[in-house]
Protein backbone atom coordinates (compact mmCIF):
# COMPACT_ATOMS: atom_id res chain seq x y z
CA UNK A 1 0.00 0.00 0.00
CA UNK A 2 1.51 3.30 -1.06
CA UNK A 3 1.48 6.43 1.05
CA UNK A 4 -0.57 9.55 0.44
CA UNK A 5 0.01 11.19 -2.96
CA UNK A 6 -1.29 14.35 -4.59
CA UNK A 7 -3.52 12.25 -6.82
CA UNK A 8 -4.53 9.80 -4.14
CA UNK A 9 -8.21 9.32 -3.93
CA UNK A 10 -9.44 6.35 -2.10
CA UNK A 11 -8.47 3.60 0.17
CA UNK A 12 -10.25 1.11 2.23
CA UNK A 13 -8.20 0.88 5.37
CA UNK A 14 -8.78 -0.34 8.87
CA UNK A 15 -6.85 -0.15 12.10
CA UNK A 16 -3.49 -1.81 12.39
CA UNK A 17 -4.27 -4.87 10.29
CA UNK A 18 -3.01 -5.00 6.72
CA UNK A 19 -5.39 -4.27 3.90
CA UNK A 20 -5.68 -6.81 1.11
CA UNK A 21 -7.01 -5.66 -2.26
CA UNK A 22 -8.88 -8.34 -4.14
CA UNK A 23 -10.27 -9.16 -7.53
CA UNK A 24 -13.57 -11.00 -7.30
CA UNK A 25 -13.83 -14.57 -8.49
CA UNK A 26 -16.91 -16.57 -9.37
CA UNK A 27 -19.45 -17.04 -6.62
CA UNK A 28 -18.99 -20.13 -4.52
CA UNK A 29 -19.93 -21.55 -1.14
CA UNK A 30 -17.88 -24.33 0.37
CA UNK A 31 -16.55 -25.62 3.65
CA UNK A 32 -17.09 -28.40 6.16
CA UNK A 33 -19.97 -29.35 8.41
CA UNK A 34 -23.34 -27.77 9.09
CA UNK A 35 -22.31 -24.16 9.78
CA UNK A 36 -24.12 -21.64 7.56
CA UNK A 37 -24.70 -17.91 7.14
CA UNK A 38 -28.46 -17.40 7.36
CA UNK A 39 -28.66 -13.61 6.98
CA UNK A 40 -26.46 -10.54 6.56
CA UNK A 41 -27.11 -6.78 6.66
CA UNK A 42 -24.62 -4.10 5.60
CA UNK A 43 -24.73 -0.70 7.33
CA UNK A 44 -28.17 -1.33 8.77
CA UNK A 45 -29.58 -1.54 5.24
CA UNK A 46 -28.36 1.95 4.34
CA UNK A 47 -26.00 3.10 1.60
CA UNK A 48 -22.34 3.61 2.43
CA UNK A 49 -21.61 7.23 1.48
CA UNK A 50 -18.02 8.42 1.07
CA UNK A 51 -16.92 12.05 0.80
CA UNK A 52 -13.45 13.53 0.40
CA UNK A 53 -12.04 13.90 3.91
CA UNK A 54 -13.78 11.94 6.67
CA UNK A 55 -13.07 8.32 7.47
CA UNK A 56 -16.29 6.30 7.33
CA UNK A 57 -17.06 3.16 9.32
CA UNK A 58 -19.91 0.79 8.62
CA UNK A 59 -20.98 -2.57 10.11
CA UNK A 60 -21.70 -5.87 8.43
CA UNK A 61 -23.94 -7.93 10.75
CA UNK A 62 -23.83 -11.63 9.84
CA UNK A 63 -26.19 -14.21 11.35
CA UNK A 64 -24.48 -17.61 11.64
CA UNK A 65 -25.85 -20.99 12.72
CA UNK A 66 -24.12 -24.22 13.75
CA UNK A 67 -25.28 -27.06 16.00
CA UNK A 68 -22.14 -26.75 18.15
CA UNK A 69 -22.38 -22.97 18.45
CA UNK A 70 -20.62 -20.19 16.57
CA UNK A 71 -16.95 -19.37 17.11
CA UNK A 72 -16.80 -16.29 14.86
CA UNK A 73 -15.51 -14.77 11.61
CA UNK A 74 -12.16 -15.52 10.01
CA UNK A 75 -12.55 -13.20 7.01
CA UNK A 76 -14.94 -10.66 5.49
CA UNK A 77 -14.71 -9.49 1.87
CA UNK A 78 -16.56 -6.76 -0.05
CA UNK A 79 -16.55 -6.38 -3.85
CA UNK A 80 -17.85 -4.01 -6.48
CA UNK A 81 -20.19 -6.20 -8.57
CA UNK A 82 -19.34 -4.52 -11.88
CA UNK A 83 -15.54 -4.50 -11.90
CA UNK A 84 -14.66 -6.89 -9.07
CA UNK A 85 -12.52 -4.47 -7.05
CA UNK A 86 -12.75 -4.84 -3.30
CA UNK A 87 -10.99 -5.55 -0.07
CA UNK A 88 -10.79 -7.80 2.95
CA UNK A 89 -10.18 -5.97 6.21
CA UNK A 90 -12.09 -4.99 9.32
CA UNK A 91 -11.82 -3.88 12.94
CA UNK A 92 -13.84 -4.44 16.10
CA UNK A 93 -15.28 -7.83 15.21
CA UNK A 94 -17.73 -9.01 17.86
CA UNK A 95 -20.27 -11.84 18.17
CA UNK A 96 -23.54 -11.76 20.10
CA UNK A 97 -24.93 -15.14 21.05
CA UNK A 98 -28.65 -15.43 20.29
CA UNK A 99 -29.08 -19.09 21.21
CA UNK A 100 -26.98 -22.23 21.68
CA UNK A 101 -26.71 -22.59 17.90
CA UNK A 102 -26.99 -19.03 16.52
CA UNK A 103 -24.93 -15.86 16.84
CA UNK A 104 -24.82 -12.50 15.08
CA UNK A 105 -21.20 -11.55 14.31
CA UNK A 106 -20.50 -7.97 13.28
CA UNK A 107 -17.40 -6.77 11.44
CA UNK A 108 -16.83 -3.01 11.45
CA UNK A 109 -15.42 -1.93 8.09
CA UNK A 110 -13.53 1.35 7.60
CA UNK A 111 -13.00 3.54 4.52
CA UNK A 112 -10.59 6.47 4.40
CA UNK A 113 -10.90 8.58 1.22
CA UNK A 114 -7.40 9.96 1.74
CA UNK A 115 -5.47 6.87 0.68
CA UNK A 116 -5.17 4.88 -2.51
CA UNK A 117 -4.05 1.26 -2.94
CA UNK A 118 -1.71 0.49 -5.82
CA UNK A 119 -4.17 -1.96 -7.35
CA UNK A 120 -7.25 0.27 -7.53
CA UNK A 121 -8.40 1.03 -11.11
CA UNK A 122 -7.00 4.16 -12.75
CA UNK A 123 -10.23 6.07 -12.07
CA UNK A 124 -11.25 5.04 -8.58
CA UNK A 125 -14.62 6.76 -9.02
CA UNK A 126 -15.61 3.64 -10.97
CA UNK A 127 -15.62 1.70 -7.71
CA UNK A 128 -18.85 3.46 -6.69
CA UNK A 129 -22.00 1.44 -7.25
CA UNK A 130 -23.42 -1.92 -6.17
CA UNK A 131 -21.20 -4.02 -3.91
CA UNK A 132 -21.57 -7.44 -2.33
CA UNK A 133 -20.24 -8.97 0.86
CA UNK A 134 -18.78 -12.42 1.52
CA UNK A 135 -17.58 -14.06 4.73
CA UNK A 136 -15.64 -17.01 6.11
CA UNK A 137 -17.28 -18.29 9.30
CA UNK A 138 -16.29 -20.91 11.84
CA UNK A 139 -17.96 -23.05 14.52
CA UNK A 140 -16.93 -24.34 17.93
CA UNK A 141 -16.54 -27.91 16.60
CA UNK A 142 -14.17 -26.91 13.79
CA UNK A 143 -16.76 -26.60 11.05
CA UNK A 144 -16.19 -23.70 8.66
CA UNK A 145 -17.94 -22.21 5.67
CA UNK A 146 -16.89 -19.84 2.86
CA UNK A 147 -20.06 -18.00 1.88
CA UNK A 148 -20.14 -15.66 -1.12
CA UNK A 149 -22.75 -13.02 -1.90
CA UNK A 150 -24.32 -12.93 1.55
CA UNK A 151 -25.55 -9.35 1.08
CA UNK A 152 -25.58 -6.47 -1.41
CA UNK A 153 -25.21 -2.75 -0.73
CA UNK A 154 -24.45 0.48 -2.56
CA UNK A 155 -21.25 2.44 -2.00
CA UNK A 156 -21.87 6.01 -3.19
CA UNK A 157 -20.05 9.26 -3.77
CA UNK A 158 -21.22 11.97 -1.36
CA UNK A 159 -23.08 14.95 -2.84
CA UNK A 160 -23.62 18.62 -2.06
CA UNK A 161 -26.54 20.86 -3.09
CA UNK A 162 -27.19 24.58 -2.60
CA UNK A 163 -30.26 26.82 -3.03
CA UNK A 164 -30.62 30.59 -3.42
CA UNK A 165 -33.86 32.45 -4.13
CA UNK A 166 -33.81 36.08 -5.33
CA UNK A 167 -34.90 38.77 -4.99
CA UNK A 168 -35.68 38.76 -1.28
CA UNK A 169 -38.21 39.98 -0.29
CA UNK A 170 -40.30 39.70 -3.45
CA UNK A 171 -43.55 41.36 -4.50
CA UNK A 172 -46.56 39.07 -4.77
CA UNK A 173 -47.03 37.99 -8.39
CA UNK A 174 -43.46 38.90 -9.32
CA UNK A 175 -40.94 36.49 -10.79
CA UNK A 176 -38.53 34.75 -8.41
CA UNK A 177 -35.28 33.18 -9.63
CA UNK A 178 -34.18 29.99 -7.88
CA UNK A 179 -30.57 28.95 -8.41
CA UNK A 180 -28.32 26.28 -6.98
CA UNK A 181 -25.51 23.86 -7.66
CA UNK A 182 -25.23 20.07 -7.46
CA UNK A 183 -21.76 18.60 -6.94
CA UNK A 184 -20.34 15.24 -5.89
CA UNK A 185 -17.16 13.88 -4.39
CA UNK A 186 -14.33 13.04 -6.77
CA UNK A 187 -12.12 10.39 -5.18
CA UNK A 188 -9.31 11.13 -7.64
CA UNK A 189 -8.47 14.62 -6.36
CA UNK A 190 -10.51 14.66 -3.11
CA UNK A 191 -12.62 17.63 -4.21
CA UNK A 192 -16.26 18.19 -5.12
CA UNK A 193 -17.07 18.71 -8.81
CA UNK A 194 -20.28 19.88 -10.48
CA UNK A 195 -22.60 17.04 -11.53
CA UNK A 196 -24.11 17.87 -14.93
CA UNK A 197 -27.11 16.44 -16.74
CA UNK A 198 -29.02 15.39 -13.59
CA UNK A 199 -32.72 15.84 -12.86
CA UNK A 200 -33.21 17.84 -9.66
CA UNK A 201 -36.60 18.67 -8.15
CA UNK A 202 -37.51 22.19 -7.07
CA UNK A 203 -39.66 22.03 -3.94
CA UNK A 204 -41.72 24.65 -2.09
CA UNK A 205 -43.21 24.88 1.39
CA UNK A 206 -45.68 27.66 2.13
CA UNK A 207 -45.00 29.56 5.35
CA UNK A 208 -46.66 27.68 8.21
CA UNK A 209 -47.01 24.41 6.24
CA UNK A 210 -45.49 21.17 7.46
CA UNK A 211 -44.19 19.69 4.22
CA UNK A 212 -42.51 20.56 0.94
CA UNK A 213 -44.07 19.67 -2.40
CA UNK A 214 -42.40 19.41 -5.81
CA UNK A 215 -43.04 22.31 -8.19
CA UNK A 216 -40.95 21.26 -11.19
CA UNK A 217 -37.91 19.26 -12.27
CA UNK A 218 -34.83 21.00 -13.67
CA UNK A 219 -31.74 19.45 -15.25
CA UNK A 220 -28.30 20.57 -14.03
CA UNK A 221 -26.25 22.48 -16.58
CA UNK A 222 -22.56 23.20 -16.89
CA UNK A 223 -20.64 22.55 -13.66
CA UNK A 224 -23.84 21.31 -12.02
CA UNK A 225 -25.57 24.71 -11.95
CA UNK A 226 -29.35 25.05 -11.58
CA UNK A 227 -31.59 27.97 -12.45
CA UNK A 228 -35.32 28.45 -12.96
CA UNK A 229 -38.01 31.09 -12.53
CA UNK A 230 -41.28 30.84 -10.62
CA UNK A 231 -44.09 33.22 -9.71
CA UNK A 232 -44.21 34.30 -6.06
CA UNK A 233 -47.74 33.85 -4.74
CA UNK A 234 -47.05 33.61 -0.99
CA UNK A 235 -44.26 33.66 1.56
CA UNK A 236 -42.46 30.37 1.95
CA UNK A 237 -39.27 28.35 1.55
CA UNK A 238 -37.65 26.94 -1.59
CA UNK A 239 -35.21 24.08 -1.86
CA UNK A 240 -33.69 21.62 -4.35
CA UNK A 241 -33.96 17.84 -3.97
CA UNK A 242 -31.70 15.34 -5.78
CA UNK A 243 -32.93 11.72 -5.50
CA UNK A 244 -29.47 10.28 -6.18
CA UNK A 245 -28.19 7.61 -8.56
CA UNK A 246 -26.65 4.17 -8.19
CA UNK A 247 -23.26 5.82 -7.63
CA UNK A 248 -24.14 9.21 -6.08
CA UNK A 249 -25.92 9.93 -2.81
CA UNK A 250 -29.34 11.49 -2.44
CA UNK A 251 -29.33 15.01 -1.00
CA UNK A 252 -31.73 17.81 -0.04
CA UNK A 253 -30.52 21.39 0.14
CA UNK A 254 -31.22 23.77 3.00
CA UNK A 255 -34.41 25.73 2.34
CA UNK A 256 -34.24 29.43 1.48
CA UNK A 257 -37.14 31.35 3.07
CA UNK A 258 -38.60 34.19 1.02
CA UNK A 259 -40.96 36.88 2.38
CA UNK A 260 -43.40 38.99 0.40
CA UNK A 261 -43.05 42.77 0.29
Amino acid sequence: MRGRTARAAWILATGASALTLLAATGAHAEGRGDIRVTAAVVNGGNNVIIGTTKRVTYPIAITIRDNSGVKGLSRVDVFNKTNGWGYSDWVNTRCEKKSSTTSVCTATMVIDPGWLPDSVPEDVNHTAGVWEASANVKANDGDYWIADHIAEFKMKRASQLTTDAAPEPVAKGARLTITGKLSRANWEDLKYHGFTGQDVKLQYRKAGAAHYSTVKTVKTGEAGHLSTKVTATSAGSWRWYFPGTTTTARIVSTGDAVKLK
